[in-house]
């Protein structure tokens, strides 16, 4: 009974909802539901990909950001982030923490005063809240992720601090 009731009450919902913008719409098709907020569809290819500033990343590193600003009460910020071989981003720490999809390629990451960690596509890094790291892509290899992170009440979600030495990122060099 309850699966018939579920299939139902999903039925019902995907009946409620209507197409405000079509299909070609470049940027974005919002859903309506009577009485609520639209749900809005952000097209792949109609996001800006941002380079990452030079005084938080070594090497070439694109950002694409998927949701930047947050409605209330939701205070999570996702970007897509594209580190080629040798780009990583600066020491840095998130107040709420953080946490990593590995997209594609492969990376390295390093925890303060810890080792150097090797990731691939499909792992899931989880960074605790104030824990300074880095993260990037080999030497040789580039690598995408999903950054993840919440922002506090008053906007912050990061703390950037210095770049990683060469040592630092390869100590086999």
């Amino acid at each position: 009974m309850s699966r018939i009731t579920s299939v139902a009450f999903i039925i019902t919902l995907s009946a409620s909802f209507s197409v405000i913008a079509d299909d070609t719409a470049p940027a974005a098709a919002t859903f309506a539901v009577a009485g609520k907020e639209n749900v809005v569809i952000s097209k792949n290819g109609s996001r800006p990909w941002l380079t990452g500033p030079e005084a938080n990343f070594t090497g070439t590193v694109r950002v694409e950001p998927l949701f930047t600003q947050p409605q209330s009460p939701a205070r999570t910020t996702i970007g897509h982030v594209n580190f080629e071989p040798g780009a990583r981003s600066a020491w840095h720490t998130h107040p709420l923490g953080q946490t990593l999809v590995i997209t594609s390629g492969s990376g390295w990451t390093q925890e303060w005063g810890g080792e150097r960690k090797t990731v691939h596509a499909g792992d899931v890094i989880h960074c605790p809240p104030g824990v300074k790291h880095w993260h990037g892509a080999t030497a040789t290899t580039g690598m995408s992720h999903l950054a993840i992170q919440e922002s506090t009440p008053e906007g912050k979600n990061v703390e950037w601090m210095e770049k990683v030495s060469s040592q630092q990122y390869n100590p086999e060099l």
